[in-house]
């Protein structure tokens, strides 16, 4: 929750080559005040069962820059690993690494404001915009 001296940020996943919310996914936040500050790792979360971080740490007072750090590619290993065992045929089909094995998003905030960036993701494209 934001304050008149904080902003605050949620996030989901959504995985639009199955239309579903992205389970599982690592996220991290980092914050830094000013655009030439270090980055302040803050901590993390994973999404849930709906694709939600629910627990995301707070931002400190001061902060101008935010991003988040999605680690999409155990997400994606998880996804061919289970359709390769609904499809044992496909096993050697050449399949290769993830193409986005991470997707970084850095936004600049106010003080008071909530940001909720919804990731819209597949396994060859990624799009992110301010919800509300």
């Amino acid at each position: 929750m934001s304050t008149s001296t904080t902003a605050s940020v949620s996030t989901h996943i959504l995985d639009t080559s199955i239309g579903r919310p992205a389970e599982a996914v690592a996220v991290q936040l980092s914050a830094r005040q000013g655009a030439e500050a270090d980055w302040q790792a803050l901590g993390g979360s994973a999404t849930d069962a709906d694709g939600r971080c629910k627990d995301l740490p707070a931002l400190p007072e001061g902060t101008t820059h935010v991003r988040l750090d999605f680690a999409v590619e155990p997400y994606f290993e998880k996804k061919q690993a289970d359709a390769q065992q609904d499809a044992p045929a496909n096993r050697d089909s050449g399949a290769g690494a993830v193409f986005f094995p991470e997707v970084a998003i850095t936004f600049a905030v106010e003080p008071g404001e909530h940001y909720h960036v919804p990731l819209l993701l597949n396994p060859f494209g990624y799009s992110v915009y301010r919800g509300s």
